[in-house]
């Protein structure tokens, strides 16, 4: 069984200059595609479980599918609950068997994002399991805008919170459909020399893949995550199977094409964010 903690592929990642993609996952065909590019690339990888996927799928049929992914795996695999709002839906996702979950008080006044998050960290640490955090708010592709992360307040939530990865934001946006969201490095660099954990970009698909490259081997970022342009290569391969015959109703059949495609996408992200 390959079930690993964040903690437990953050760490080795930050020590040795490479990066574990947190990947978005929907449903039982890409999370299957996400593992098997994780084991060609010979690379662990974060599963993980958004709100918008939780409000398709309960929090236990996720967990199930995650753990059963891992138990075949023959690299790390962890089972992340992503944008966890509440402390009942962290202690949820933890009983059901989730190995990290990322609380997301970013919107909230910094107190109380530093209260909330570190009662979540503690009850995560209490069971063996991570917590990552975040601080300052990462925006969203035409909708909310981004707040960026005051590396003053980074060290204050890094301090007090407990957490073993910690999600920022510099200029990286949720939902982007075209790379070119360069990340402002000046403010990375400032965060990095105030605290020693793992950072985390929300928001990954509109980076370009050379600065996620260069990040990843040479910043504290050992955690992008990405989502976006995967659906996207999922979306298409959907589109062309559906087309490729009209009178095709089977789903099983139909969902079967988009794997390969998904999954070379997927080894795309994976082999930028390896060690040199």
């Amino acid at each position: 069984m390959s079930l690993a903690t964040l903690s437990e592929v953050l760490r080795p990642a930050l020590k040795d200059g490479y990066a574990v993609a947190g990947l978005v996952t929907l449903g039982w065909e890409e999370m299957r595609a996400y593992v098997a590019a994780a084991e060609a690339e010979a690379v662990p990888v974060i599963l993980q479980a958004g709100p918008g996927c939780r409000e398709h799928t309960p929090l236990p049929v996720l967990a199930a599918m995650f753990r059963s992914l891992a138990e075949e795996a023959s690299v790390p695999v962890v089972a992340h609950l992503d944008h966890g709002y509440s402390f009942e839906e962290c202690r949820i996702a933890l009983e059901c068997g989730f190995t990290s979950l990322m609380y997301d008080g970013s919107k909230k006044p910094l107190a109380q994002n530093i209260d909330e998050t570190a009662r979540i960290a503690e009850m995560a640490h209490a069971a063996g399991m991570s917590c990552e955090g975040e601080i300052g708010f990462v925006g969203y592709h035409g909708g909310a805008d981004s707040a960026g992360t005051d590396p003053d307040e980074a060290a204050q939530f890094a301090r007090d919170t407990g957490v073993d990865a910690m999600a920022v934001s510099v200029g990286n946006v949720h939902l982007q459909t075209r790379s070119g969201a360069r990340l402002d490095e000046d403010r990375i660099r400032a965060i990095e020399a105030v605290t020693d954990l793992p950072l985390v970009i929300h928001g990954g698909s509109g980076v370009p893949d050379a600065q996620r490259t260069a990040l990843a081997r040479t910043s504290s970022i050992c955690k992008f995550n990405i989502g976006t342009e995967l659906r996207m290569a999922f979306g298409a391969a959907l589109r062309e199977a559906v087309g490729a015959d009209p009178a095709r109703f089977d789903r099983v059949q139909i969902l079967k094409e988009t794997h390969d495609p998904v999954m070379a996408a997927t080894r795309r992200v994976l082999a930028a964010l390896k060690p040199a």
